[in-house]
Order: structure tokens, then C-alpha cells, then sequence
């Protein structure tokens, strides 16, 4: 019998269910593989009182991960690709991004203090709070947002896994939450307070998306992988990582990006948002799948001749 296949990832719920899902896609192409799970706590888990943009730092959540990969304890590692830097270290390959789950944020409210009907949008419903509102969010662009969208709400900072999140919610610590989509979907969870944010709330470059990496010059691990990649999604991140490498970008910048294809055309939409609440700087631009990298760098150039440079100075100025 063969060697298992050992996929790595953090430990959180959230995680878990990523790693799962890349195993049986695994075996769903080959039924005969052997996976094992190795699940590691990252340096982003181990502080979860701190506000990330306080921790600071490239790869919280991702360098453990990659320390396992090159030692050879695990052959794959399964990042959410949003929290993987755009710099990857020597001898380590993003083998593969599957499918992409729902890439937009979801306003989640608590039912009594916002009564709204089934059919509300999240931002009809980002308008029904109450002047004041707490609204929790682990994201300085998803504060930003909010505080361009509204100046009376309040961003308060909350961490913990996105069961842990909605008791708070219900235990009246907040009035709303805004969190991805793809990890609600992923986990099989969707409060009845729940409603998209519409396209023109932009979410985080790679969000929904998942990467899954692999050690270079293993020809045969590669391969499999490599099996699970979706061309158009790896199209859509490499213009959105593009975008904000080139911004320089990470936790303590707001940059919000995402990419789509219709037809043959890439579609690239981005916004880097003024920590005050300030308005936004944002740019559109469409090319070529084959040239995905190059659109997310010219759209960088764009918002920096457009004044992006001031809001990302600002944001690090604020920073620890």
C-alpha cells in the first residue's frame, strides 16, 4: 500500500471543513488514494484577543503551514487564499486553486433590534441600523467600508471562529457582524439575520478562494494537485494577488479587489478605502485571461495616480 497523501491546515472549524473538501476531491479522482489530515495551529491562532492589524506581520496564518510543508509533515497545505501573502517562499508552488465558493460579505444582524423582511438586501439593511451600532468585524477594509458607508455606525474588532462570532451576536455584544460568505456556505451555516452585501461592496483580493500548496520539484504530488486547479478561478485571483502586490498590500492596508470573467474578457473591479471613512479611491480595467497578471498591476497603477498612495500611508501610519 502507498504512502497517504497528508493534507495540512489550521484547526479552526473553518479549516477543517476547507481540508475535508480538498480530500475528497482528492478521492473522488483517485479512489484508491490514502488522505490523512494534520491540522496545526498558526501564529494567528494563538493570540486571538489581538486585533490582526495589531499582531502585524506577513503569514499568520500561513507560515506555520509552510514550515510543516518543507519539513515534509504534510504534502499539500490548504490556505484561504486571501490570508496566503503574494510573495511565496522558495522551494514551496500554489499547486492548485479549486473552485471558488461565494466571494462576497454578508451583513449578519441580530433579529430583534432590525426587523427586515426575508427579501432585504444587505445594504437596506446596512441602512436599518440604529445610530451607533456595534458592528463586529476582524478586517480593517471591512471597517473602513463601513465607516464610508456610514460614519455614525461603530466598527468594534472581533476574532474566534465564525461559530464564536455569531454567539456574540446573540449574546447583544454587537449589533451586527459582516463575514464572508464562503464561510458561512462552507460550514454549513446561515443565520436568518443574514443578507449579502451587493456587488459595489467589493471583498478582499482572493476571497472565496482557496489555495492549496505544494512542495516544488515533486513531480507526481504536483500532478495531482494540480488536477484540482479551475483555470478561470486561478485566472481571477493571479489579477486580484497582482493588484495587490503591486499596492503592497496586507491586514493593514483596506484594499478590496475582485475579478470575473464574462466571456472571454477578465473584468477587474478595485478600491483601496480611507481608514477615516473618507471616500474610497477606486478603478475598473478588463483584459485577457492570459494576461491577468498585468491587469491587476495596471489597475494598481491607476488607483495610485487617482491618490491611493495617500489612503495606504495613512492606514500605515495607524498601524502598530
Amino acid at each position: 500500500m502507498s504512502e497517504p497523501l497528508v493534507v495540512g491546515a489550521r484547526r479552526s472549524p473553518l479549516s477543517r471543513a476547507q481540508a475535508a473538501w480538498v480530500g475528497e476531491r482528492l478521492r473522488e479522482r483517485w479512489p484508491e488514494l490514502s488522505v490523512e489530515y494534520r491540522f496545526i495551529s498558526t501564529a494567528g491562532d494563538r493570540d486571538p484577543g489581538t486585533p490582526l492589524p495589531e499582531i502585524g506581520g506577513k503569514g499568520l496564518f500561513t507560515e506555520d503551514l509552510e514550515r510543516a510543508l518543507r519539513k515534509g509533515d504534510i504534502d499539500v497545505a490548504v490556505h484561504s487564499l486571501k490570508d496566503l501573502p503574494t510573495d511565496l517562499p522558495d522551494g514551496l508552488t500554489l499547486g492548485a486553486v479549486p473552485s471558488r465558493e461565494d466571494p462576497r460579505d454578508v451583513l449578519v444582524v441580530r433579529e430583534s433590534p432590525v426587523a427586515a423582511p426575508r427579501d432585504t438586501g444587505g445594504r437596506d439593511l446596512l441602512r436599518r441600523l440604529p445610530s451607533g451600532a456595534r458592528v463586529g468585524t476582524s478586517s480593517l477594509r471591512r471597517a473602513a467600508q463601513l465607516r464610508a458607508a456610514r460614519a455614525d455606525l461603530e466598527p468594534r474588532p472581533i476574532r474566534g471562529n465564525v461559530d464564536t462570532r455569531l454567539r456574540r451576536l446573540e449574546d447583544g455584544r454587537f449589533e451586527a457582524l459582516v463575514l464572508a460568505a464562503a464561510g458561512l456556505r462552507r460550514l454549513g451555516l446561515w443565520p436568518r439575520g443574514a443578507r449579502i452585501l451587493d456587488e459595489d461592496w467589493l471583498p478582499a483580493p482572493g476571497q472565496g478562494a482557496l489555495g492549496l500548496q505544494c512542495r516544488d520539484g515533486e513531480d507526481g504530488m504536483a500532478a495531482r494537485v494540480g488536477a484540482l486547479d479551475d483555470p478561470g478561478v486561478r485566472a481571477e485571483v493571479t489579477a486580484e494577488r497582482a493588484l495587490l502586490a503591486a499596492l503592497e498590500g496586507g491586514c493593514r492596508v483596506p484594499i478590496a479587489a475582485r475579478a470575473w470573467l464574462r466571456g472571454g474578457d477578465l473584468w477587474l473591479r478595485s478600491a483601496v478605502y480611507d481608514v477615516d471613512g473618507g471616500p474610497p479611491v477606486e478603478a475598473a480595467g478588463t483584459g485577457s485571461r492570459a494576461s491577468a497578471g498585468a491587469l491587476g498591476r495596471g489597475l494598481a497603477e491607476q488607483l495610485l495616480k487617482a491618490g491611493a498612495s495617500r489612503l495606504v500611508e495613512r492606514a500605515r501610519r495607524l498601524s502598530p
